[in-house]
């Protein structure tokens, strides 16, 4: 995809966007399905290239982020697109429901415990980006559930208005710290999420995907979507922008991610550690001690 294109989806500033504008679908990126393989195999190929040496060099990390919505595809093109790269410098994490004990902490504790060192690449399925997002939709989480002071509760609209200025901090922090991070919102339509949602209850062997609360989310649709573009528009940044990923074509969704995170992370100074001619010459001595002890 070119540049220009992927620019058009990619938010950067707090200057306001309409999250409705962004499409959830575009022109197919693969001839069929062959060539889609061919072209996830290449670009994962590169990014774990580009994992190796950030490993090796050690001076770099990435946190990369998923959110969506339910059926957007989260789990799928996280299995996809990292699918080749080394696991010794990944790390994965799937935010679910907070805990008691996860509760009584602040709203970005839980993920705080998972962040990848530098030299790694760390995913997060879903993250401390839930506590603007579900939080804003269903408030009583904030109210009833979180134990904060009733004096932050009582006005809502400036407890979320903190929690913007704190997460932008908190990437900043990471940046500063030689950790990228790169948010993707996978944008799928409300028609296609029904569809997914009817084949996890047709598919028995989907049938664990499926939860009644599911349907009951759906009839807040436009809710979860003004929440995603408030999110979007208050944490967006130069370092640290979104990518608004169409996501009713999984084949293109994975291509775009990969494309993207191969971008970003390719970008990086980052080189294997460099030998020199002195470091060479003591090297090849311990070649002859190796076949010498395969002798022994």
């Amino acid at each position: 995809m070119s540049k220009s294109s992927i620019n058009s989806l990619t938010i950067d500033s707090s200057k306001g966007i309409d999250i409705r504008s962004f499409p959830t679908e575009i022109e197919l990126l693969y001839n069929d399905k062959t060539d889609y393989k061919k072209q996830l195999k290449s670009w994962t190929k590169k990014l774990d290239d580009i994992q190796e040496r950030m490993y090796a060099q050690n001076r770099y990390g990435a946190l990369v982020i998923f959110q969506a919505l339910d059926a957007a595809g989260k789990d799928s093109t996280i299995k996809a697109v990292f699918k080749r790269v080394n696991p010794h410098g990944t790390v994965f994490h799937s935010f679910k429901r907070p805990t008691s004990i996860e509760l009584g902490h602040d709203f970005m504790w839980r993920c705080f415990k998972k962040l990848p060192e530098r030299g790694k690449i760390g995913v997060f399925n879903r993250s401390y980006y839930e506590e603007v997002l579900v939080a804003k939709v269903h408030p009583e989480i904030v109210t009833d559930y979180q134990l904060l002071p009733s004096d932050l509760t009582d006005n809502l609209d400036l407890l979320f208005k903190n929690r913007y200025s704190d997460i932008k901090n908190f990437e900043t922090y990471l940046n500063n710290n030689g950790i990228e991070v790169i948010k993707f919102f996978l944008n799928v339509s409300k028609e296609e999420q029904g569809k997914r949602l009817i084949d996890r209850i047709k598919e028995e062997n989907k049938n664990w995907k499926f939860e009644e609360g599911d349907i009951k989310e759906r009839t807040l649709f436009k809710k979860y979507l003004d929440a995603f573009e408030m999110a979007l528009n208050n944490t967006a940044t130069r370092d640290s922008p979104w990518y608004v990923i169409p996501a009713d074509d999984k084949y293109n969704m994975r291509l775009l991610v990969a494309e993207i995170l191969h971008d970003r992370l390719g970008t990086l100074p980052m080189n294997f550690p460099e030998s020199n001619e002195q470091r060479q010459e003591e090297l090849k001595k311990y070649i002859e001690v190796i076949e010498k002890q395969n002798l022994d």
